[in-house]
């Protein structure tokens, strides 16, 4: 980082988006905009070439979507905090953000005070998350944390549900009644939050239970 003002790219397909963020940034001494982008791959080549503090990274894009622009941007300056700003926060999309890297998670409905100040956050190495994301954070630890909970009989149940087997042949493969293997699905959806064996395949997998 500079003494100067910290420089920011702003990385948005939606032209509106983008103008909007370029005079907020212009409205404050210590931020300044050098750069819009209105897809992934303008984005990679940009912080290539302006070597900015912060990028403001949409998720949605076109050519090359946010996660992989995070990716490419970070194995070429590893020193570049990158903020998310996007309109969602479901699970899924705040891991793989901060699995590429990203500094922080915000909402486009931040209000613009919260965006400064996430700007200025992931400047001094913290993270900054809007209460969404947050939110999304604390329900996969709490997934992670009810998996641990479970017996190895259950586990062994769902991860054999999560292989596609019906009940029978989880009972036929494990030596136990079908009434058995209900009983452990239904303790099992209550643990972590499914009521269908879809979505507990869909957690299984997720969780990385294997048959």
């Amino acid at each position: 980082m500079t003494g100067g003002p910290t420089t920011v790219l702003v990385a948005d397909d939606h032209p509106d988006v983008r103008q909007g963020l370029l005079e907020l940034l212009a409205g404050v001494e210590d931020l300044e905009a050098v750069g819009a982008a209105s897809d992934g791959a303008e984005a990679v080549s940009l912080a290539e070439l302006l070597h900015p503090d912060v990028v403001l990274m949409d998720l949605a894009m076109p050519l090359v979507d946010g996660v992989e622009a995070t990716r490419r941007i970070l194995a070429d300056r590893p020193e570049t905090r990158i903020v998310i700003l996007t309109s969602f926060a479901d699970q899924e999309q705040v891991l793989a953000a901060l699995d590429a890297g990203a500094t922080g998670y915000l909402l486009k409905d931040a209000e613009p005070s919260e965006l400064l100040d996430g700007i200025r956050a992931a400047v001094r190495g913290e993270a900054p998350f809007s209460p969404g994301a947050a939110r999304a954070l604390v329900s996969i630890s709490a997934a992670q944390a009810t998996g641990e909970r479970m017996t190895r009989r259950q586990r062994e149940v769902l991860a054999l549900l999560g292989g596609g087997l019906t009940n029978r042949a989880i009972a036929r493969r494990l030596g136990i009644s079908e009434k058995t293997v209900k009983g452990h699905l239904s303790q099992v959806f209550a643990q972590i939050g499914v009521t269908d064996r879809a979505h507990a395949a869909q957690w299984a997998k997720d969780h990385g239970l294997r048959s």
